[in-house]
């Protein structure tokens, strides 16, 4: 009953325009400002394909998890409707697969914020940044969801601001009203071999980064469980996902218009490099500061994300049932600290592996976000009815989620990212095994000896 009331308690407060605003603040960060410029290093201007195409996948992952929120509203969101559809093991495994996933998102947002900070201390040890910006993230977590959404609701404003002070500022360099480019007149490329300049490998090999800049919409799945009309949800992702596919579309491509894309450094936002010809020596400071800001608020997304998703996995018994106790005015100080824990490990890889750490993570995170989108298309197949057009829908957004995570294996900067996600995946797919045959077989057959057969799935609460 303390549980029923506890979730009870968190329903029934947010507006749709609210998780909207939500959504911006889980998806705006370093995967649209830092990991696009992969990317665009990949492809070239092709990468606005990859964008689109990225935009309709993430589309319909929403739409259907969106549905079964409506449906049926649970706070372990994705992970409570794959244990409905195919038992324990697939709640078990989506649930650690995406822990697993979102602290590599974590890492690789803490490396980004640590190298927009370095713009300005440029001498600082990236660690010290990385340790200073995890505390502030925790501090917000242990504040409880008012601050959580107040505080993100915010950040999302200034985030869409920033960009739009980006379009304003871009728009007026592409008509020649400031001065500055380098000598070079702003052009789109328009022509198929500076459009293609990588050709079409290039452009599949950075499919998966485009995917990434829209990775957050699954924690609005998880936050749509406290709309005070859940059957609102699809609404707040169709208005997010429409206003951010016009942003991405409209700042890259005048990105690319105003530099070439061989321009563009991996290690810095493709922002500040197009802005950095023309004589505006505030500007880039101010937009590096929003940079800190919009990854920072993502950051706090991911903790949220991985600490909600702790504690649904040990209310069912898939984690040590520790992680779901509450202290210190019901805080799940026990899951915070797990996660804490493993952010620190996900900062020290980060830190201590030589090379082009930032670009492997964020592939292997992207991957390992993809894998989970994929099953929620396979478990919406189990779950929801479809009309044809939405059959349809459904198989086009898992066939664009393969192409992207097979494109991952066409170029070196990704290819080593694939191989990590894959070793997640097999270390967590031999322990949903071991659980599966050695502890939940057991205490099932236990369970019929004793006469109390064991019930899996969470009992209804009214």
């Amino acid at each position: 009953m303390t549980e029923a009331r506890g979730t009870e308690e968190e329903k029934g407060k947010l507006r749709w325009w609210q998780l909207s605003l939500l959504g911006v603040a889980s998806t705006i960060g370093t995967g649209y400002f830092l990991g696009s410029g992969i990317g665009i290093r990949m492809a070239g201007p092709s990468i606005l394909i990859a964008f689109i195409l990225a935009a309709a996948g993430t589309y319909t992952v929403f739409e259907v998890l969106a549905r079964m929120t409506a449906d049926r509203p649970e706070q372990g969101s994705f992970r409570s409707y794959a244990k409905r559809a195919f038992g324990r093991w697939a709640g078990f495994g989506s649930g650690w697969v995406y822990w697993c996933s979102e602290l590599l998102i974590m890492g690789s947002q803490l490396t980004a914020l640590s190298l927009f900070s370095r713009f300005w201390f440029p001498g600082m040890p990236m660690w010290i940044f990385a340790i200073g910006y995890a505390v502030l993230g925790l501090a917000v977590i242990f504040l409880g969801n008012r601050v959580f959404d107040s505080m993100e609701n915010v950040l999302s404003v200034i985030k869409i601001a920033a960009i739009l002070m980006f379009l304003i500022i871009a728009g007026a360099a592409l008509m020649g009203w400031i001065p500055g480019g380098g000598g070079k007149p702003p052009a789109f490329p328009h022509t198929a071999d500076t459009f293609f300049p990588a050709g079409y490998l290039g452009l599949w090999s950075g499919f998966i980064f485009a995917f990434y800049a829209f990775g957050g919409i699954e924690v609005m799945g998880m936050m749509a469980v406290r709309l005070r009309e859940p059957k609102d949800a699809p609404k707040a992702g169709t208005v997010m996902l429409v206003v951010l596919s016009i942003v991405y579309l409209l700042s890259i491509g005048l990105t690319l218009t105003l530099i070439s894309y061989k321009a563009v450094d991996p290690k810095r936002s493709p922002f500040i490099t197009a802005l950095g010809n023309y004589h505006l020596p505030f500007i880039p400071h101010v937009f590096n500061g929003v940079l800190i800001v919009a990854g920072f608020s993502t950051m706090v997304a991911s903790l949220y994300a991985v600490t909600t998703m702790l504690v649904t996995l040990a209310k069912d018994k898939d984690a040590p049932r520790l992680f779901a106790r509450k202290a210190w005015g019901k805080r799940p100080l026990y899951a915070i600290g797990l996660t804490a824990a493993g952010m620190a490990a996900s900062v020290v890889l980060s830190f201590v592996m030589p090379g082009r750490i930032y670009e492997y993570i964020t592939t292997a995170a992207g991957l390992l976000l993809l894998y989970n989108w994929f099953f929620i298309l396979v478990t919406a197949g189990r779950l929801l009815k479809f009309s044809v057009f939405g059959q349809i829908k459904r198989w086009t957004g898992m066939a664009l989620i393969v192409l992207a995570v097979i494109g991952s294996l066409f170029h070196s900067t990704s290819r080593p990212g694939f191989w990590g996600s894959l070793i997640f995946i097999t270390v967590i797919g031999i322990v949903t095994l071991i659980m599966q045959f050695a502890v939940w077989k057991r205490r099932k057959i236990a369970g019929r000896r004793h006469g109390k057969p064991l019930v899996l799935r969470p009992k209804r609460t009214t």
